[in-house]
This record gives structure tokens, sequence and C-alpha cells, in this order.
């Protein structure tokens, strides 16, 4: 995927000054009913959040993906090198450069610390992040977009859908061809894919959070009551009788009390709102991983093609991925001290936390940067490859595109900058993103093999 060099892409040489000198700037000299601040008042920017910029929602519409995805770039980097940091902490790695190296001897502390600390085998439960674009911004842009071609607009947003040609995760008008999930009022027992919320395991099973009840192996907590009688309030590295209460979604052995979710539709699930999971025959409302086509929010606008695009691209921009959900087992080694295995558990606990954070943040910026999400190419190009090359084909449309897009000769001289604003962003956002999806390739590896 090709990024911007913004040491090879003047203004010059991305040919927007060509013909600048012929355009006649008289848009601004008050011409009968014409409002010159609208059109010569102060440029609006991408640094500003003023990204009423061109004019043309067309147009404007890829500044405010660009404005968000510069946004979402910095936040996701900050947070995986937050979790990082926060990892290495636990792990006794010094206060350093976070880099692949950084990682790396990260992974190997954890590795040395299980093996260390456990007797056979580890396993290690991972329930991957699930990633999707806003197709609630994708209808609000569609429409606003519509709305600026004067067309007349009429959009519920309680009510907003696109026709999702890959993933979708939320109601569907038609029917799911994969998992589903629900809040069954009961509780159910047919959770296949996970729960969250509290499992109920009257028959015991493995705990990925806090175990209430007895647990056949350490635990971190534990209570005795008044007839001197002890049970479990933490975490369990055994099996689990009574009630789990996970920390993200994870596989119930018992009754999931919570939000279930399921391959096929548990009868406890037949009478309560369901959110698709997967392809969904009809209309989706919530999110969709691939390709999407915003509907119009107006019954005739001749506009509608033109504003799909920036549509599209805000909503890819702000993409968003649930938690991952990771769960242990093992049994610890009997030679550790009382307070060995304590500390070992409370390790264990934080590894949980700050993982999940780091697999969050990477996969969303390998969603954004490669398109990519749980090893399967979604975004077919990437949210960053598709605003990039609209830029582009913007900029190599030159003047006479300005003039198919409605932009008033006025505002030219404030679109120019706004592209070198955007290009240089995308510089930015292209590093930030690169950075963390390259970074987090060895965490990957560790949850498909933590003890190396």
């Amino acid at each position: 995927m090709q990024i911007f060099n913004d040491k090879r892409h003047s203004l010059a040489a991305l040919g927007l000054t060509a013909g600048l000198a012929s355009l006649s700037f008289t848009a601004c000299d008050g011409a009968p009913g014409v409002d010159p601040a609208a059109l010569c008042g102060p440029c609006g920017s991408i640094a500003t959040g003023q990204l009423s910029i061109s004019g043309s929602a067309q147009l404007d519409g890829f500044f405010s993906a660009v404005a968000d995805l510069q946004g979402a770039s910095g936040t996701l980097r900050g947070n995986f090198e937050g979790e990082l940091r926060a990892l290495g902490a636990i792990y006794g790695m010094g206060d350093v450069a976070i880099d692949a190296s950084f990682v790396t001897n990260l992974v190997a502390a954890i590795r040395a610390d299980i093996n260390g600390s456990v007797s056979g085998s580890f396993r290690l439960q991972y329930e991957p992040p699930r990633c999707s674009a806003n197709v609630s911004v994708a209808v609000e842009a569609q429409a606003s977009c519509e709305a600026s071609a004067s067309c007349d607009v009429q959009v519920d947003p309680g009510m907003a859908s696109v026709e999702c040609s890959g993933s979708c995760s939320g109601s569907c008008s038609g029917g799911c061809s994969g998992s589903i999930s629900c809040t069954p009022p009961g509780g159910s027992v047919n959770c296949d894919v996970g729960c969250e919320g509290e499992c109920a395991l009257e028959a015991g099973g493995s705990c990925s959070g806090t175990c209430s009840g007895q647990c056949d192996g350490e635990c971190s907590a534990t209570v005795t009551n008044a007839q001197g009688e002890s049970s479990c309030e933490g975490e369990c590295s055994g099996m689990c009788t009574g009630s789990c209460q996970l920390t993200a979604m994870a596989t119930c052995e018992g009754t999931c009390h919570g939000e279930c979710h399921a391959s096929v539709t548990p009868p406890e699930c037949e009478a309560t709102p369901i959110t698709c999971n997967a392809e969904c025959m009809g209309s989706c409302e919530g999110g969709c991983a691939g390709d999407f086509t915003p509907p119009s929010a107006s019954a005739d606008c001749e506009a509608t093609a033109e504003c799909n695009a920036q549509a599209s691209a805000k909503a890819e921009a702000n993409l968003e991925c649930t938690p991952p959900s990771l769960a242990f087992g093992f049994e610890l080694d009997a030679s550790l001290s009382a307070d060995a295995r304590a500390q070992f558990l409370a390790r264990l606990g934080l590894l949980r936390v700050h993982l999940a954070g780091a697999l969050q943040a990477a996969a969303q910026a390998r969603a954004l940067f490669d398109g990519e999400i749980n090893g399967e190419i979604v975004f077919d190009p990437s949210p960053v490859a598709r605003i990039t090359a609209s830029l582009q084909g913007f900029v190599s449309g030159g003047v006479d595109g300005f003039a198919e897009l409605d932009i008033p000769p006025g505002r030219i001289l404030c679109v120019i900058p706004a592209f070198s604003e955007a290009i240089n962003a995308m510089v930015g956002v292209g590093a930030d993103l690169q950075f963390t999806a390259s970074a987090s390739v060895e965490l990957f590896a560790f949850v498909g093999n933590p003890t190396g």
C-alpha cells in the first residue's frame, strides 16, 4: 500500500497549482446575491477541526475522514504502547523505548515466568476482537452530503442500516448465516461461542474471571464465613464450582446469565432480540466488516452515488473493535511457596488485562492499515488505502475536478493547503498504524503458543 511521502509531494508536484493562474477569483468582490464571508472567510483545517473547508460535502467528507483516522491512529498507538509499558513494569523491564526488541524481550519474560511457575501444560483460550465499520457514521455522512446537494433528506438515526456484503455485527433484517448473540431472560446453556456476564457452574468448570464458590486449584482470594467454611472469591487456577463472573467473553461450561454468543439460536433466545455476528441476508444495523453501500437518505437525489464514497470512508475511519477474551488453564508447580504462587497469580491477572488491551489496539490498527481482521483480508482496499487513493484521485483531477464538485472559486485557496495538510496527516497515520501492527506480531504469536 502506498502512503504519501511528504518529501516528494509538494503542491506543485501534486498538480494543484497547475491552472490556478487562469482562475479569476472574483467571487469575493461582492457579486449580487453572494455572501463573501461564506466563500472567502477564514479557512477551515484538519488541525482545528473546522472541516467545512471546500464547501463541497463530497470532498470535505474525506478531509473529515482523514481527521478521524489521524485521531484514531494516534490513540491506538498510545494505548498500545501504554499497555506494553504496563506489562514491562510487571516483568521487571526498564523504562526503555517501545520497539520490536522490547516486544521480543517482553514475550520472552512472560514465557519464562509461565514455564517456571506451572506444572505440565499451560492452556490459553483466546477469542479475538471483532472489528467493523460504523454503520451509523456512514448513514449520517451520506445524509449530510445529500442535504448539502439540496436533496430532501429524511433519515431516522435509530433505524440506520446499510447493505453489508461482509460480516454484520448488529441487528439484521434478514437471515444471519453465522453466529448470533442474545440476552436470554432465564439464562442459556447453548452458548457454544461464548458468554459475557456470569456463568453458573453447578457441575464445575474452568473460570476465566472471579470464581465465587469452591476452587479445586489455587484461588487468589478466599473468604471464611461464621461457621469457619472457606470459599473462593478470586481467580481459580483449577475447576470452579459455583458462579464465575467473566471478565470478557469466554466459554461457559454451565448456564450463561448475560449475553450469549452461539452458532445457532438457542431456544432461550427465540423471544429476545438477536444480534447477528456474521453474514446478514438483508440490511445491517450496527457495524459491517467488509464492503457496504450506505443507503440514500432521499427518495430522489442525483448526488447519492457521489456521496457514497465519502460516507464509506468516514465509516471505515471510525472502525471499532470489541475487546478480546483471554482465559488461562494450568496447574501450579507444587514446589512453589505460597508467596510465589500468590505473586504469579497476581501477575497472570494483570497479564490478561493488559495483553487484552494491547491486542485490541493492534487488531484495530491492522484492520485500518492492512484491512486484515483475524488473519483475513476483510477491507479491500484497506481504510487507509481507500482514503489515500481518494485524495490522490481528487489531486489528479486538478482544478477541473474542483469545478465538477461545485467548489466556489473563493474556496480554492482553502482547498490547496488542506490537501497538503491531509497528505502530511496520512504520512503520520501510516507510521503510527504500521508501527502498532508490526510490533504486535510477536504478541499474537504468544497467544498461539504461550510457552514457546
